[in-house]
Order: C-alpha cells, then structure tokens, then sequence
C-alpha cells in the first residue's frame, strides 16, 4: 500500500476536528495602557488579533500578521502567555485562542498606527483596568488571567483556560 493509500484509509476512519484557531495581542505604552481596538463586525471593543490563515502559518506568525494588517506596526517578540479553549456553542463553532504578552512599544511605534479601515473604526490606549470594562467577555477573561488590573503582568508562565476560566485539573505554574 502507498503512502496516499494508507491515508486514505485513516482518512476514512477518522474525521479529523475543524477547529477554528486564533490569535491576539496585548500591546501596552510605556505607561502600561493596553492597545484596544472597535471592529466594524462585532459589538465592543477587543485587541490586535484575528483567525489563523490555513497556509500553514503559526500562532504567532497569525498574531504578527493580524497586528501589521489591523494596526500597521510590527511587533518583533512576544510571550506565549494564554491558550484559551472554546467549546463549539450555537452559532459559534468555538475555537482555540492564543494570546501574545507583547510587552511595551516604543512610543514613536504606536505614534504610526494605521488602521484598516474595513475591519477597525478606532484604537485607544486605556489603562488596564479601564479595558476590561470596554472588552468583550471572553477577551477580558484572557486578559485578566494575564495581567493584574494595575497591568502588571501576572506571575505565571502561561495560562490554560476552557472558555475563558481556569480549568480545575490543569495547574498553571
């Protein structure tokens, strides 16, 4: 049997999830307020971020991308902070989200923000604890599992959470 063969025949086995994977930013100013965003397509605000291309690019290749396309800055590093599972709901097919700690940029970098405009009518810069008010719920879980509401980051290497909450049996150290 050929190699195409025998995936053929676990291909007709098993079908394979469809899940949906994306990823967001948290970039702050040197005064440690958090870059917010008001998408044209949704209720609220949220972060730099979007759905991963299916060419094979990574989370953090997605995250890069979505942050140069919505805001036209480039973010050189990032930590891995948050994995965030979404159970398929009605109406939502759920997903995996992955959320970047980017740290501080430069003022000068966040001076030249260019927003695309079929996807983002403003941006804003607002203290942590103000963003969580102005973010959707599941963004603002992510986000205050990461950061503490003065901004600092929170003392974990990276969070696992199910639907925006900390899953009971999974230990984050």
């Amino acid at each position: 049997m050929t190699d195409s063969a025998d995936e053929d025949a676990v291909d007709e086995l098993f079908v394979l999830p469809r899940v949906p994977v994306s990823a967001g930013a948290l970039i702050f100013d040197d005064s440690g307020r958090l870059l917010i965003l008001k998408p044209t397509y949704k209720s609220g605000w949220t972060i730099p971020g979007g759905v991963m291309a299916a060419d094979g690019e990574s989370p953090w290749e997605d995250c890069q991308r979505e942050v140069r396309e919505e805001c036209g800055i480039d973010v050189a590093s990032g930590r891995l902070a948050c994995m965030d599972f979404r159970p398929l709901r009605e109406g939502n097919p759920g997903g995996i989200r992955f959320l970047f700690d980017c740290g501080a940029l430069p003022d000068s970098m966040l001076a030249g923000i260019v927003l695309q405009p079929e996807e983002i009518l403003a941006h804003r810069l607002v203290p942590v604890q103000e963003a969580l008010s102005l973010l959707r719920a599941p963004i603002r879980r992510r986000v205050l599992a990461v950061r503490r509401l003065d901004g600092a980051p929170r003392k974990r290497p990276l969070v696992y959470l199910e639907d925006g909450r900390p899953a009971p049996a999974v230990r984050s150290r």
